[in-house]
């Protein structure tokens, strides 16, 4: 038996086969033991009063052996590690977002499906343009929220390359060219652009939750939504909606290196309250994306 205490020398005590002190528990030992003479008074000196080290003596066949093991204070805390904080903010909230795909979606996925799987989608034109519409709507709030930039912070995401409602205004005047109506935003598209408005100001970490998921998402499940609906009412025509000037995983890379800066200089409750505005984001999403069907 050994028990590892800081040294004092005012108040060490023995037992039968240990002598230790008892002021205090270590809870985490730094460094390996190092064995030392007690007999040294100099190398003693050097110890007593020293708060991060611990004496282990232990009696066994060769006699007593006494070791120094250095240690950190009772008090400190093991830091907590999020999923994906080892790579970046980005990456905790990737990795938040994939958890709220559903199984089918993503192998990462814990949600259990409740909409049609997107074979079975039947979209309307009309339900189509509207969600273009809708989109138009949120893209434009974004790009004006980042363009005006009352946080200093959203300056950076300014001309990402990432952005969408110019796309979107091509898209719609080629379904006007061909006699289709351009319908007003519905509240789908309003009351979102409305909440991301008044997040922007009085929010700034759940506004960029947003931020990234809109962009980011679009780039990946909305591409794959746009091909498949491209295939089913539009003679495989492909949208501006899903094109990029340039690379797009450069873009996209661009934007995470910016949000990582940013996230930087955040709290981990200015980052949990992030995350945790990923689902409010999905919600918001999905209600767009359901008017394709209608």
């Amino acid at each position: 038996m050994a028990i590892t205490t800081p040294l004092s020398q005012s108040n060490l005590c023995s037992t039968n086969n240990t002598i230790i002190k008892t002021p205090r528990m270590i809870h985490q030992i730094q460094s390996n033991s190092i064995s030392l003479n007690l007999r040294n008074p100099s190398f003693q000196n050097k110890l007593w009063g020293n708060r991060n080290c611990c004496l282990v003596q232990r009696r066994g066949e060769g006699g007593l052996r006494t070791s120094v093991i250095t240690a950190t204070a009772a008090a400190e805390k093991q830091k907590k590690r999020y999923p994906g904080e080892g790579k970046g903010f980005v990456e905790e909230m990737r990795f938040v977002a994939m958890k709220l795909h559903t199984k089918d979606q993503a192998k990462e996925g814990e949600k259990e499906s409740q909409a049609q799987p997107l074979g079975r989608w039947e979209p309307s034109i009309d339900g189509y343009i509207q969600f273009l519409v809708d989109s138009k709507c949120v893209y434009d709030t974004l790009e004006s929220i980042v363009d005006k930039a009352a946080v200093p912070s959203y300056a950076e995401f300014r001309n990402t390359g990432l952005e969408r409602a110019g796309a979107l205004a091509k898209d719609l005047e080629w379904f006007k060219e061909r006699g289709h109506a351009i319908p007003e935003p519905s509240n789908s598209g309003l009351s979102y652009s409305q909440y991301l408005e008044d997040l922007s100001v009085k929010d700034p970490q759940a506004f960029l939750c947003h931020f990234y998921n809109v962009y980011f998402a679009h780039t990946a499940g909305g591409r794959m939504i746009g091909k498949k609906v491209a295939e089913m009412i539009l003679e495989k025509k492909e949208l501006e909606f899903y094109k990029w000037d340039g690379d797009l995983k450069q873009l996209l890379q661009n934007v995470r290196d910016k949000l990582n800066v940013v996230a930087e200089s955040w709290s981990r409750e200015e980052k949990n309250h992030c995350l945790e505005e990923t689902e409010k984001s999905f919600k918001y999403s999905g209600e767009l994306l359901r008017l394709i069907l209608t």
